[in-house]
């Protein structure tokens, strides 16, 4: 048995695709001792000669290629479950890269702690791979911990829905019948939030164990043409159903609110900064999301900033051209704003987290 299966979704990823390859072949544990489950979901460029490079180069590595395009990681992921031999389950993404003592890291803790699954600290880099000076949790205010279903504000902050900066007992998954949706996006939110509400042993180290590169929006393999179209709000609105309806059949809406407040602002900012889709498009995503937003009266979780309430009462009251109206005016106002104010005006701050919290009783 291996001691870590590593999964990886491929899709036109051949720029970067090596890159990754090799950190994990470069890794301070024995990179023999992990298997690594490559599947391709139909990539049109030279990613799965390179996948059937490495896969005939070393036995551990595994070469899978799907029958049909999915546009979205849960299929692959899923795929890299129900192949795995390994103790534990990691994911990475096929356009970021692992430090080289990562998989050491998360083993050892996992193997200390025996934990049901372990989440970490990570780190931007730029599209050329240059790493970013600080890790996305503050090193002083976020040391190692137990979470707890029941903290609704620690753990809330450092249970991120990527699965990439995560180790999982394989055992765990399996026992519990998790499994990440298909194609939709989401699917890993999905997956790290059901594995907590099932888990007993939850705990964050912070440790750096990945690296997330943030590429331009024009590259082709993380097409915008699909992120901000209207497929994607039609997906991403069947993804947040599930959660929710997840998090209230495991009666934790309490813990739910706080993940609610800072997935509105963002889905709202990106409906407002979106160019991809027209105003009669607008106007149906908003119909469908509508039971989305009716959830801020609620689970009273009110909007981040004024500017969004005004467009969820149009929401809510059913003038949608008017909320679409507003939506133009916001999105003019923002792109003027500098990518990090942006970036920060698309999460609630502490001071709606304490708002949020006056009400937890009540769930």
């Amino acid at each position: 048995m291996y001691k870590i299966t590593l999964t990886v979704p491929i899709y036109n990823a051949e720029k970067y695709l090596r890159t990754l390859l090799e950190s994990i072949i470069k890794q301070t544990m024995n990179f023999r001792e992990i298997e690594v489950i490559m599947v391709d979901d139909l990539s049109t460029d030279n990613s799965r000669d390179i996948m059937d490079e490495y896969a005939s180069k070393y036995d551990n590595f595994i070469s899978v290629k799907l029958p049909q395009n999915n546009k979205i990681a849960g299929t692959a992921r899923n795929k890299g479950i129900e192949l795995a031999h390994g103790k534990y389950l990691m994911f990475a993404d096929a356009d970021d890269f692992l430090p080289e003592n990562a998989c050491e890291i998360m083993y050892r803790n996992m193997e200390e702690k025996n934990a049901d699954f372990i989440t970490a600290n990570y780190i931007n880099a730029d599209e050329d791979g240059t790493v970013w000076e600080k890790p996305i949790f503050n090193l002083d205010k976020y040391t190692n911990f137990k979470l707890s279903i029941t903290d609704y504000t620690k753990s809330f902050f450092v249970l991120n829905g990527s699965v990439c900066n995560k180790i999982f007992n394989r055992q765990f998954i399996l026992n519990h019948n998790i499994h990440f949706l298909e194609g939709v996006p989401g699917e890993d939110a999905y997956f790290t939030t059901y594995s907590f509400m099932e888990s007993q042993n939850v705990y964050y180290i912070q440790d750096i164990v990945y690296c997330y590169r943030q590429r331009n929006q024009s590259n082709e393999t993380k097409s915008v043409s699909f992120y901000c179209s209207a497929d994607y709000f039609e997906r991403i609105n069947r993804s947040y159903r599930a959660i929710y309806e997840n998090f209230k059949n495991h009666n934790q809406l309490r813990f739910y609110r706080y993940m609610y407040a800072k997935n509105m602002s963002y889905m709202l900012y990106k409906f407002i900064d979106s160019t991809l889709i027209s105003d009669e498009q607008r106007v149906q995503i908003l119909k469908n999301m509508r039971w989305f937003y009716e959830l801020s009266s609620k689970l009273k979780v009110p909007a981040a900033q004024e500017a969004q309430q005004m467009i969820i009462g149009k929401i809510l009251k059913g003038d949608y051209e008017e909320a679409v109206n507003y939506c133009k005016i916001v999105a003019d106002i923002r792109s003027y704003i500098p990518k990090q104010v942006r970036e920060d005006m698309s999460r609630p701050d502490a001071d709606m987290y304490q708002k949020i919290s006056k009400f937890d009783e009540e769930y």
